[in-house]
């Protein structure tokens, strides 16, 4: 890199070069936000670097933060490479710089970083690649959903649920009732979204019954995604789950579902001391459109909450 100052014909980035240069760490990390701030192509060539080779710490770590702005082929390479810096923070900068990428063509540099020995990198890897919808991530990701580390099989569950990979789908009800971890096990069960038949109804039955929470919640909202009729006795049970997150979610799919037979413990549920499911008992009421629900819903008119006392509206006037 010693010919890069002086075969550089842009001013601004020759002008920084006795602080890019510097002995003092922290004068080389601000002089390299000044540098990104020029959004020059020639800086880039200093950014990775720096990224590279600047030993200290904090200046490897700016370096990949600043590097997020970039899709080149060689910034991504370098950014893969970080993730084996020495230092954790550095790691986690390229890790998140990773994430922000929107460019399939990325997918193609990340892609066989998935595979190596660290799970830290086969899990900042997948999580660049989830929303880059890189359809060769699928084999890989598919692979990996029996990865000892639970972090790279919820990754890689994501990056499956974003490809809407339907032959998946097995896979991922079986994730979904049977995996060890509860975040593996929730990420499977939305992931089963993906899905529009009944196909899915028997896992999703089941995760509504998981022991954590979390995925009950989770399948509670699925189900509701998913559309099928089917659901709604269990979506019903779930209304008396211990935990309201997990009746408010089963409500609001009822509504979504349009699932008649409903009616009564929505009704029951519009009474509940906390005002979030009062609302969503509201709103999925004026979903079922029966007029059976007008006289609970008049009751409810002078509801204690404004935004129980607003759904209530919306409910009428879905019955009108």
């Amino acid at each position: 890199m010693s010919d890069f100052f002086r075969d550089t014909d842009h001013d601004d980035i020759r002008a920084l070069h006795g602080r890019l240069t510097d002995s003092d760490p922290g004068v080389r990390r601000i002089a390299l936000i000044e540098l990104a701030d020029l959004e020059e192509p020639e800086g880039l060539v200093w950014l990775v670097d720096r990224l590279r080779q600047d030993p200290a710490v904090e200046v490897r770590a700016e370096a990949a933060r600043l590097l997020e702005a970039w899709e080149d082929e060689p910034v991504v390479a370098a950014l893969c490479e970080a993730l084996t810096d020495s230092d954790a923070s550095v790691q986690e900068a390229a890790a998140q710089s990773l994430s922000l990428l929107k460019s399939s063509a990325a997918g193609r540099v990340i892609l066989p970083w998935t595979g190596h020995a660290e799970p830290r990198v086969r899990v900042a890897a997948f999580r660049a690649l989830r929303e880059l919808r890189h359809a060769e991530a699928a084999e890989a990701a598919t692979r990996a959903l029996d990865d000892p580390e639970a972090g790279v099989r919820r990754e890689a569950v994501a990056v499956l649920g974003w490809l809407k990979q339907l032959q998946a789908v097995p896979a991922l009800a079986r994730l979904a009732s049977s995996d060890p971890d509860t975040d593996v096990r929730r990420a499977a069960t939305g992931a089963l979204g993906l899905a529009s038949d009944a196909q899915v109804l028997p896992a999703l039955a089941q995760a509504l019954l998981d022991s954590a929470w979390q995925v009950r919640e989770e399948a509670a909202t699925t189900l509701g995604k998913v559309g099928q009729p089917e659901a709604g006795p269990a979506l019903i049970a779930a209304l008396q789950d211990d935990y309201w997150q997990v009746r408010l979610r089963a409500a609001r799919s009822l509504g979504r579902l349009r699932h008649a037979p409903a009616l009564a413990a929505l009704i029951d549920t519009l009474g509940h001391r906390i005002s979030n499911l009062r609302k969503e008992a509201a709103l999925a009421l004026g979903e079922l459109g029966d007029a059976r629900a007008r006289e609970a819903l008049l009751a409810a008119e002078h509801d204690g909450d404004p935004e129980v006392r607003k759904a209530v509206r919306i409910a009428l006037g879905q019955l009108s």
